[in-house]
Parts: C-alpha cells; structure tokens; sequence
C-alpha cells in the first residue's frame, strides 16, 4: 500500500479542512466562504496563481513543476457545492447551516485537492504545470459548464483533465473505474395533456386527461423495453403526476414529468424522439392533446480510453492491482464533470468510501480515512503524467 508517507503525515491537518467545509455547507454558486478558503490556502501553500470568479465562484490554482520543457498543463478537478438536506449524522462538525449538508462528499474532495496542491507546491517534482480546479454548483447547477464557458481549458492551457468522487459501498482504499460512459445523462421531460373537463358522474361527455396520463405512462415504458437496444441501458422514470382539484370532476388539463437517463448519445437521442413521437399520438387516439417539453441536462461523462488506461495504471500504484477495478458497472446517476471532458480527455474515477450510508441521504458523512489513497492518487497522477527528465 504505498500512500505516499508525507500525505499520511498531514492526513489530520486535511481532516481538519474537511470538517470545517462539512460544518459551513454552501449551495450551487453560493460558495463565497468555501471558494475564499480554499483561495486564501492555496496561497498560503505558495501556489504561483490563484484566481477566482471563474465559472461565477469557482478558483483555479496553478502550480508550476520545477522544470517546464514539455509545455504541458494537465487539470485536477473537486466539486465544492453541498445539498439542501438537513443533516443527522450527529457528528461534532454537523452543518450549522439548517437544510444545507455536505451529503455527497464535496467536502472531502475539496480537502482532499488542497491536500494535493499543498504536498506539489511543496516538492514540484514533475515538468510543466498543474492546475487544481474548484468548481462550484454540480448538484444541478452545471457549474462545470460555468467555468467551462468562462474560459477554463483556454485561458490555462489545460490538455488533460481528471476527476474523482467518493462512493460508499467500494471497500476503504480501493478504486474504480471504467472506460466510455460511467455517470449517465440527466434529462428531465413534462407532457402537460389537454383533453375536455366535465362531471365525473358523466365521463361520455367529457375527454379525460388523467386516463390519457395512464396511458401515456404505460406507453412511455416501452420506449426502454421495445425500443433501446437491450445490451444497451436507459432509464425512464415518471416521477410527478398532477391533475384535478375535486373528486367529483374531470379536470381538463394533466401534467406528468419524468426523468431519462442513458449512457450515450444515441440512446439519448433515440429517447427523446420517442417521447415527442409516443405522447402526442397516444394523446389524439382518446381524442386528447399532449404538448412535450424536453430539456438536456447534463451528459454522459465518458471516459477517454487513453486516459482510463493511465489512472488504472496510477490507482493501482497506490492501491495494489487487486484493488482497483477497472470494469466498474456504470451509475445512472449524472456528473457535471462530463462538460470537462467533453472539451478535454480525461477520466473520472471512483474512490471508495467503505461501508457508510448512501449519497444525498441526511446520515452520510466522507471516511477521512480515504484522504491518503486520494490525495496520494493526485500527486502521483501529476508525477506520472508530467515526469521530470
């Protein structure tokens, strides 16, 4: 297990960091004391730029090697943002904020990065530079994209860019990953149907739209079953019903509203259609209307395969063979890494958390004794990929 000792050494000091970013949660953009903290460190490691506000809230630091002859930037990246959930893990450093709570290991990642730049501004024992990326609003916000669309890859020359998150239920001190797709896309739909209200003792005169709904529900399903590929994966999950206000009528309008998740782009595309094309004609078969709006969230994060062949390489350095897979099953759940990775190659790997409750629920809590295998996983990526000599 070759955790890099001097990591090890200051696994308390990140520790600490961590649980006073888990104590003080802040939501989407609104990081303003997380983003200050994580600034005022990074200078305070003697990291040679460090600037702010990009993406909104986010904070680049950029560290140079000691030599610079391959003329290479490869970018480290950590999530900051927490969730609107009141916590009740009961821990000394709970959040103090109520209904907002680190639930998703955002505090870890980010100490685990400062850990990182901290140890390469201090031994700066590769060739070229490293950027060490704050980025704030990935639960729902594409704060990714934010910075992104600021200018991120450009301004800083990044070539390469990495990513890593917790999961709970991989063992302490093991990794995961996979080539291609590993977080799927995230699309949400609402199909509003307008059929024809009336007296529910009198449904002949009327055009009921909760029926349609049940219909359209139904008929949705298929698009998973007979229309996807079976060796290929989609989710379809109809999550909102509305409609009506009164037991003894039939209300004119109903609202359903969903979420999609798939794994690449032409399933993603192929679900999309069929939606717009299912609804509709399901809808004008019982004499009603269905209007669909459709809107993209984030997309697939896939995996370069260059780059997933080299974080395999280094995650096993760290770990031992035996504890990194490299053929982990997919999450359905999204990443808004996956805007950094569609302009630059790179991985997104999985670091685990062991035996601990489940992301965004209120009883989560990061396992400080994943800091050295993460931080570790940092340093020696940058070493690896920008060797000196």
């Amino acid at each position: 297990m070759p955790v890099i000792n001097r990591v090890a050494e200051f696994q308390a000091d990140i520790a600490a960091w961590r649980h006073d970013f888990h104590a003080n949660p802040e939501l989407l953009y609104d990081v303003h004391r997380t983003a200050q903290t994580v600034a005022e460190k990074l200078k305070s490691f003697g990291v040679d730029e460090v600037v702010t506000g990009i993406g909104r809230t986010g904070v680049v630091g950029i560290i140079k090697g000691r030599s610079d002859t391959s003329g290479r930037t490869i970018g480290l990246r950590a999530d900051m943002d927490a969730l609107p959930i009141t916590e009740r893990t009961g821990k000394p450093y709970a959040s103090k904020n109520t209904g907002k709570m680190h639930a998703c290991g955002h505090d870890g990642h980010t100490a685990m990065l400062l850990g990182a730049a901290r140890y390469l501004a201090d031994t700066r024992n590769f060739d070229g530079s490293v950027a060490v990326i704050f980025q704030p609003a990935e639960e729902g916000g594409a704060g990714g994209k934010a910075m992104i669309d600021d200018g991120l890859m450009e301004r800083f020359d990044i070539s390469e860019v990495f990513g890593m998150h917790n999961m709970p239920g991989i063992p302490l001190g093991r990794f995961a990953i996979r080539e291609g797709g590993i977080m799927a896309g995230t699309d949400e739909f609402v199909i509003e149907i307008t059929g024809h209200g009336g007296h529910a003792a009198m449904p002949h005169l009327a055009v009921d739209p909760v029926i349609v709904s049940a219909h359209v529900i139904t008929g949705l399903q298929t698009l998973v079953s007979r229309n996807v590929d079976p060796i290929r994966s989609a989710v379809l999950s109809v999550t909102k019903i509305n409609a009506g206000t009164a037991h003894n009528v039939i209300p004119r309008t109903a609202k359903i509203a969903g979420t999609v998740r798939t794994l690449d782009e032409a399933v993603r595309n192929r679900m999309e259609e069929g939606i717009r094309r299912l609804a509709p004609q399901l809808a004008q078969a019982f004499g009603a209307e269905a209007a669909v709006s459709y809107h993209r969230g984030y997309p697939v994060t896939v995996n370069t395969p260059d780059q997933t062949a080299f974080s395999i390489a280094v995650a096993r350095e760290i770990a031992g063979d035996d504890r990194v897979d490299p053929r982990v099953d997919p999450t359905m759940g999204g990443e808004d890494f996956a805007y950094m990775l569609q302009a630059r190659p790179g991985s997104y790997i999985f670091l685990g958390n062991g035996k601990s409750s489940e992301l965004h629920t209120d009883t989560y809590d990061f396992n400080d004794e994943a800091i050295p295998y993460g931080v570790s996983y940092w340093v020696r990526l940058a070493e690896r990929a920008l060797p000196v000599g």
